[in-house]
């Protein structure tokens, strides 16, 4: 890596490169406590709908309130100061910025902001993996005819995973899974951001629930984030999805080329070239030993008796067959390490990972029976959770993405465990994430 070298160069011609950041959140804050810190780098903006919430992100980070009280993004650019506001558009045409990080978490406002950027000739990091899915295989395919790079975020577990599957591929390794870690039970499909508290106790330090997003929290227990990260990996890495979507088996790190090989092989997987999610807890509730629940890994396969052999003097956690190793990291840092993708992008015209097809997707399934006139609320909420499942199975049987199972009605009644579809639901026809996803779905189809 050569990245910290092209910063300091940059810093040391004084021609920093020039960041936006959209979302004042966690990831946001958490990547403006290194981007002050970082040579090179210049935030000239950070955005968000709070004004007073990002001033107060700054201020935990330990940005100096002197460094963001410019009054104007040109003032900002002029003086190497840091301006506060809630104007997306503005702040992504502003001429002398280089890379747009979109953190909202939002799918449909992701992909306005990502249009607009790309629009506007700008770097875009992606950190809204909820609207990458939607539509972003897409919105790469438009951000490339603009000469523009778009990019996943490093730091974030599919970018992560993204890398290892490189890893592997560049070193000739045939990929079997590739995944990560997280907390599962099979009924925590229907936790509700009322319920999952309890569960978050069992495992987190929070004292109350207040300041916490707990349908943000909810989306991580209930499935819904874990088929939207693995999903956005697929598609980057042209893995493809198991056909029934995710079966989170329980597995410690020492456990995974074991427990993610093929079903012919002794493991759980349908099939080698796929993606799975290892759960930290046994399907009786105990914690499994030395689990993987923050972290990141690939199952490669030996393809010849010799790198076999390497397999087991270099202690490549290998299975009991010798064919099968894996590669682990243990625990992934978010925003911390978000500059990695920021840089890529902006000096070497590399994403941090892509996506390149549309073979995955993330479909909205009913968490009890749902009855017409309902409203759905989108991922973590009362109503579904996010299936993944293969995009050619998603587009046959007409299921509405989870990015867009938010603020729209039932017209039908949904039974507990079934897929919403299309025709369950009054969209808007109008309305911009409907369209792009209704042209990528079009334009990527066979």
């Amino acid at each position: 890596m050569n990245l910290s070298s092209m910063l300091s160069a940059r810093a040391e011609a004084d021609k920093p490169v020039r960041v936006v950041l959209i979302g004042a959140g966690k990831f946001g804050s958490m990547y403006l406590a290194q981007a002050r810190l970082t040579k090179g780098i210049h935030v000239a903006a950070v955005v968000d709908l709070d004004v007073s919430r990002a001033r107060a992100s700054l201020e935990t980070t330990g940005w100096p309130a002197e460094q963001y009280g410019a009054a104007s993004l040109a003032e900002a650019v002029k003086n190497g100061m840091t301006f506060v506001t809630d104007d997306a558009q503005a702040a992504i045409s502003a001429g002398p910025v280089d890379v747009v990080i979109e953190a909202t978490g939002h799918p449909s406002v992701g992909i306005r902001h990502c249009l607009a950027a790309i629009g506007a000739g700008k770097h875009i990091v992606m950190v809204n993996v909820e609207a990458d899915v939607l539509a972003g295989p897409l919105l790469k395919r438009r951000a490339d005819r603009a000469g523009v790079v778009y990019s996943l975020a490093w730091g974030d577990q599919p970018a992560l995973i993204c890398e290892h599957v490189d890893w592997a591929r560049a070193c000739g390794f045939k990929v079997v899974c590739a995944g990560k870690g997280t907390r599962y039970l099979p009924q925590f499909h229907g936790l509700t951001p009322e319920t999952v508290w309890d569960e978050l106790c069992k495992y987190l330090t929070f004292k109350d629930k207040s300041g916490l997003n707990l349908q943000m929290f909810n989306s991580f227990l209930d499935g819904t984030k874990s088929g939207i990260e693995m999903s956005a990996v697929c598609n980057a890495t042209g893995l493809a999805p198991q056909p029934g979507g995710l079966s989170f088996p329980p597995a410690s790190r020492f456990e995974l080329s074991s427990v993610c090989r093929p079903k012919e092989d002794g493991g759980a997987l349908a099939f080698s070239g796929t993606t799975e999610v290892v759960s930290s807890l046994t399907r009786d509730g105990e914690d499994v030993a030395h689990h993987l629940a923050m972290g990141t890994y690939v199952v490669i396969e030996g393809e010849t008796e010799y790198a076999r052999r390497c397999f087991s003097e270099y202690h490549m956690l290998e299975d009991d067959s010798g064919c099968f190793a894996s590669l682990y990291r243990p625990t992934h840092m978010i925003g911390l390490e978000l500059g990695i993708s920021v840089a890529s992008v902006a000096l070497r015209g590399e994403p941090t990972g892509a996506p390149k097809e549309f073979v995955a997707d993330v479909v909205a399934t009913a968490k009890r029976d749902l009855k017409a006139g309902e409203t759905l609320d989108g991922e973590g909420g009362f109503c579904v959770w996010g299936k993944q499942q293969p995009a050619k199975a998603s587009l046959a049987m007409q299921a509405l993405p989870l990015g867009l199972a938010s603020g729209v009605r039932l017209k039908t009644d949904v039974a507990d465990g079934a897929i919403v579809k299309w025709s369950d639901v009054e969209f808007d026809g109008d309305d911009h994430a409907v369209k792009l996803r209704r042209e990528m779905e079009t334009e990527f189809s066979d």
